[in-house]
């Protein structure tokens, strides 16, 4: 085996492709910051202006989703659990079609700039507030790790300067972003997205000729137990089966596509509802490519590791290095080509950050400036937006010094997502499906469904399920060439693969095997559902059923029938007078039907910024 020549180590044509990456992206951000007469107005820089297309809109949501967590994490999952991963394929689907049928419609015909300023519409000040909140913590956390992942791998693998790197990665992310708004995001994410493609195959055309086809790839996963997908068992507390990750994962993801800002702010910058609804379906193209190529980079790594796995024999110190040490073991002999799987990694990380940094200056102004000083004219608060990303892109720097210390990324990330994301889009669907929910309700169900997430998640971190529940499949070393001494080659930051905070030998108590045992996907389900039944239960006694709703917050039968418009008549514009508009809820004058009426396709809304 050619493991045992040595690993290979990065070149200069490496760290030129690398740098080369980082450049355009930059570049990008300055042509956007000239192009078009520049972000004149806050809206221009948040939202595009208001006229994207869908194909740009999808490669970046499917490039933002993508993160280097996702380019390192999934290959070495599918490397020690299996291709049931690849059921997500299946969630997918579901997320892209819950987002696009039920939250898409109410928050595009509201013509909102922050996702949370429809909680205010909805319900009152106080739970949007909530939601601002929840949000800008669990953005710049999740980004922290985002940032330092592929830090953390690169160092490993390369001896890449571990702080140089994320100080790199963000400053170049805080600099296009601040430059050229939303314009830049989505552009840079189409570029991005085919870097990694690109880093993606180059890894699986060489480990395909290197191991002798696809077939042997295949052969070597099936007896090794790598193709386990039927895996019907419906205990909740088994890490990955169908149903977990149909179920959980589709909670999961959903509370990222269907209400996290840095996704909706992007597909409600389209040009109209059409292009928006578009753009996520062929974003769902784009999500399956990615899985597929994980999978398979993972089931490469295990036909090539399947007699001597690294991570056992102590050449690599955390399972999120496995890829990268692949990367190295089979490109060595091409210069440049390890360097643009770094590249791939990054731009994961770039696309990431830079929609979050976006996001997070989005809803600090919306959210907390805006309401407070009305006075501001647009340039100033085009300024404030500006001054606002490079404001958080220095926090999430910061973060990443601190995921420094956090245990296994991708699940440390998605637990954050789900503990936080659970309750908000439980928040959401009570206010979109559920006519009769009110604000106190609502607040309930938030605090209750938050309260439930934060213990399950906190307890897992706290006490880690038994292997019999994550069921890690088996790794071998027999083949190992043990002649030649790895064990020196990276021990620099050992990464302890458990959380920092683990309590070590207690007592298993049922409480911990079953409660805390639960698979990860789930957490967030349970925030959601929690916080909808309370929602409903504390709606009802406190006057939910009298209140006066303004349709245009609901989900309504015309939102979904519209779809159909398209084959009725030619020229689609969203004609939302078409619709009676009844005589309920004119009783509070900022909300009254007749300042939001559209009035024509390029000024959207008049009213709405109260």
């Amino acid at each position: 085996m050619g493991a045992a020549r040595g690993i290979g180590s990065f070149a200069v044509w490496d760290y030129v492709v690398f740098a080369a990456m980082l450049l355009i992206s930059a570049a990008i951000g300055i042509y956007y910051a000239f192009a078009g007469g520049g972000q004149q107005t806050s809206k221009d820089f948040l939202m595009g202006g208001r006229r994207m297309t869908a194909v740009p809109v999808a490669l970046s949501l499917t490039a933002s989703f993508m993160s280097a967590v996702t380019v390192l994490g999934t290959p070495s999952e599918v490397y020690r659990f299996g291709a049931v991963f690849s059921i997500f394929a299946i969630t997918y689907f579901f997320v892209v079609a819950i987002s696009a049928e039920v939250f898409l419609p109410v928050f595009y015909k509201l013509g909102i700039t922050s996702t949370y300023e429809y909680l205010e519409l909805r319900f009152n000040k106080c739970v949007r507030l909530c939601g601002t909140v929840l949000f800008i913590v669990q953005t710049i956390l999740y980004t922290g790790i985002v940032i330092y992942a592929p830090a953390l791998a690169l160092n490993q693998v390369t001896g890449f300067d571990l702080w140089g790197a994320v100080v790199a990665t963000g400053v170049v992310c805080t600099f296009y972003c601040t430059l050229g708004g939303l314009k830049a995001v989505i552009w840079t994410d189409v570029f991005q997205v085919g870097i990694m493609v690109a880093g993606f195959a180059s890894v699986i055309i060489q480990a395909t000729v290197i191991q002798g086809g696809i077939s042997t790839i295949l052969n070597d996963s099936y007896n090794g137990g790598r193709l386990n997908f039927w895996n019907f068992d419906p205990n909740p507390l088994q890490r990955h089966t169908f149903w977990t990750i149909i179920i959980g994962g589709t909670f999961t993801w959903t509370s990222i596509y269907g209400v996290n800002q840095s996704q909706v702010q992007r597909y409600i910058s389209c040009k109209s509802r059409f292009q928006a609804k578009m753009s996520l379906y062929i974003n769902l193209l784009g999500l399956w490519a990615i899985l597929i190529c994980s999978v398979l980079c993972g089931l490469a790594l295990y036909s090539r590791y399947h007699d001597c796995d690294p991570w056992t024999s102590n050449k690599v110190s955390a399972p999120d290095q496995l890829m990268p040490y692949l990367v190295l073991d089979i490109l060595q002999d091409f210069p440049g080509l390890p360097g643009l799987f770094v590249a791939c990694a990054y731009s994961g990380t770039l696309s990431t950050v830079s929609s979050s940094i976006n996001a997070l200056a989005a809803v600090t102004v919306e959210d907390l400036i805006k309401p407070h000083f009305r006075s501001l004219s647009e340039r100033s608060l085009s300024w404030i937006s500006q001054g606002m990303s490079v404001l958080f892109g220095v926090l999430c720097i910061g973060m990443a010094a601190l995921a420094s210390l956090m245990g296994a990324l991708l699940q440390a990330a998605l637990s954050i997502f789900g503990m936080v994301g659970g309750p908000l889009l439980g928040l959401f669907a009570l206010g979109i499906l559920v006519p009769f929910a009110n604000s106190i309700g609502a607040l309930a169900g938030l605090m209750a469904g938050f309260a439930i997430s934060l213990w399950v998640g906190i307890g897992a971190q706290l006490y880690p399920p038994l292997p019999e529940r994550t069921m890690p499949l088996s790794l071998e070393t027999y083949g190992c060439n043990n002649t030649y001494n790895a064990t020196n080659w990276v021990t620099t930051t050992e990464m302890p693969f458990t959380s920092a905070f683990q309590v070590h030998n207690a007592e298993r108590t049922p409480l911990m095997d079953n409660w805390y045992s639960l698979s990860y996907l789930y957490f967030s389900t349970v925030g959601t559902l929690v916080t909808m039944f309370m929602g409903m239960l504390i709606s009802l006694p406190t006057g939910g059923r009298k209140q006066n709703l303004d349709r245009r917050f609901l989900l309504t039968k015309e939102d979904f029938l519209s779809n159909f418009d398209i084959f009725k008549k030619k020229k689609h514009i969203l004609s939302y007078k078409s619709h009676p508009v009844e005589d309920g809820g004119t009783d509070n004058p900022a909300f009254n039907h007749i300042e939001l009426n559209y009035t024509d396709q390029s000024d959207k809304i008049s009213g709405t910024h109260l």
